[in-house]
């Protein structure tokens, strides 16, 4: 199987990052691979045997062209700095050109340890694996950016974490893996010259239009601000709590990056976490628009010695772009909730139309996902879906009467508003009962459930009959819920 390599990065950025090597697995097993998304890629499997897949795609054999490298970065975790962290269980084995000219990372996380593992092993279960694989083809499925899952092998060896789990490698594909804590890592280490080849490496290869701006450092900040506030938009309109908001969990391609402690609400609750590691809420559901801002805050403080190398001045204008971050959040988030909703057309009154379906949500413990379907169905006549989400027939009914009269300053069909809605609001999503009970049973060695589920989430906005099971929330029994990073 051939594999067109073209590692710009290993050729063009030597001092950011550190040659590795993957762990060699005993006995490498693949436990599923993305056929469309090899095709997206152009790696042509067919006839190849899924033993020299799994061997690939775990770092048993090393594909022709690979430079198998380890990123380095710093972060933010919880809001306290580390000026060291780097790819610790990922090896980056080099780039792919796509057919249509499009470039992606190869990665694999779990192939064992590296010179930033700060003395863990490297490896990976195969939950968090398969949890990755499994959400972000359902964010993928959904149109949330998001990086993206190509192979998942067993290894044949055991990881132990709080007890002994069957080990596994996931390739994972994403535009790039340059993050905030990278700009981090060089602006704290390295300073000035580091940070504007960082930048220049950055602009050439995701934004090529910013090469002539005035200030391409600043020109970078603002795209990328712009990225992030669509992605956050986008992650809280699907009821998705990534759970581990950290600046080198930032990519700055505006992908969805590393679920780990992730996970989806059932019924809506501003502070819901599910991170067993986020004890104050820091990542709650509420905050992550919060945490935008302060992530933004801090990649801007590591891009200002390129922004000031370029021009002085446009420090103050690097300022001005983050104390914008909220309202431009806003404004991305408002046109999320017309969608929602079946608006068409910005209204005064729209915010206050929003804050108080979130309240009445939160008041009257509703799910997240099932309500917007149900308000859907009553465009078609039907509010039984709505009815069943709601505790008795009078609640939410102020509401719902406001809604109407603001369907009303419009003049789209009904049928035409709910048809809108179903494409954008999603009906099967990965649910967390359903996710743990697939899981589970896959480290069992039974991936029936698994492959069930991710196909669901492979379609999550035409209902059909067969998947009734995949709709309702979890049991009142299941729970308290809570996700680990899995390392």
């Amino acid at each position: 199987m051939d594999i067109a390599f073209d590692n710009s990065f290993h050729a063009a950025m030597e001092g950011f990052y550190a040659p590795a090597e993957a762990a060699k697995p005993s006995m490498p097993t693949l436990l599923a691979f993305n056929h469309a998304l090899a095709e997206r890629l152009g790696i042509d499997v067919a006839g190849v045997r899924d033993e020299t897949i799994a061997s690939l795609f775990s770092g048993q054999e090393l594909p022709g062209g690979a430079n198998p490298l380890a990123l380095a970065y710093a972060g933010h975790q919880f809001g306290h700095f580390s000026p060291q962290l780097g790819d610790g269980r990922a090896l980056l084995l080099g780039e792919i050109v796509a057919p249509d000219g499009a470039r992606f990372d190869l990665q694999l996380k779990g192939s064992g340890p590296t010179p930033f593992s700060r003395n863990g092993d490297g490896k990976a279960a195969i939950g968090p694996v398969l949890r990755e694989f499994l959400v972000s083809e359902a964010m993928a499925a959904m149109g949330v950016p998001t990086t993206r899952a190509l192979a998942a092998v067993a290894t044949g060896d055991r990881v132990q974490r709080e007890r002994a789990h069957p080990g596994a490698v996931l390739t994972r594909i994403a535009s790039s893996h340059i993050r905030v804590g990278t700009f981090q890592f060089f602006a704290a280490h390295f300073g000035a010259d580091h940070v504007v080849q960082l930048s220049d490496y950055s602009i050439r290869r995701h934004f090529p239009d910013l090469v002539e701006a005035p200030n391409p450092h600043l020109a970078l900040l603002d795209r990328v601000i712009g990225l992030q506030c669509d992605l956050v938009a986008h992650w809280l309109g699907v009821g998705f709590i990534h759970g581990v908001m950290n600046t080198d969990n930032v990519a700055i391609s505006g992908e969805t990056i590393d679920y780990g402690p992730c996970a989806f609400m059932d019924r809506f609750a501003a502070n819901t976490v599910f991170s067993s590691i986020d004890a104050n809420g820091r990542y709650a559901y509420g905050r992550q628009p919060q945490i935008l801002h302060w992530n933004m805050a801090r990649f801007a403080e590591a891009l200002l010695p390129a922004i000031h190398k370029v021009d002085a001045a446009d420090v103050e204008a690097a300022k001005a772009l983050v104390a914008e971050v909220p309202g431009r959040f806003a404004a991305v988030w408002a046109a999320r909730m017309r969608q929602k909703l079946g608006l068409t057309e910005a209204h005064d009154g729209d915010t206050a139309l929003f804050d108080t379906l979130f309240a009445e949500l939160e008041r009257h413990q509703v799910d997240f996902t099932l309500f917007f379907r149900g308000l859907a169905r009553m465009l078609h006549g039907d509010g039984a879906d709505l009815e069943a989400q709601l505790p008795d027939a009078d609640a939410m009914v102020p509401w719902i009467a406001d809604w109407w009269a603001r369907l009303a300053r419009e003049t789209d069909a009904p049928l035409n508003r709910a048809e809108a809605m179903d494409a954008v609001n999603p009906l099967y999503i990965p649910r967390n009962h359903l996710v743990e009970a697939a899981l589970g049973a896959a480290e069992a060695g039974d991936l029936t459930s698994w492959l069930e589920l991710l196909n669901v989430v492979r379609n999550p906005y035409v209902r059909r009959p067969e998947w009734a099971l995949f709709e309702g929330a979890a049991p009142a029994e299941f729970g308290p819920y809570k996700t680990f990073c899995g390392t």
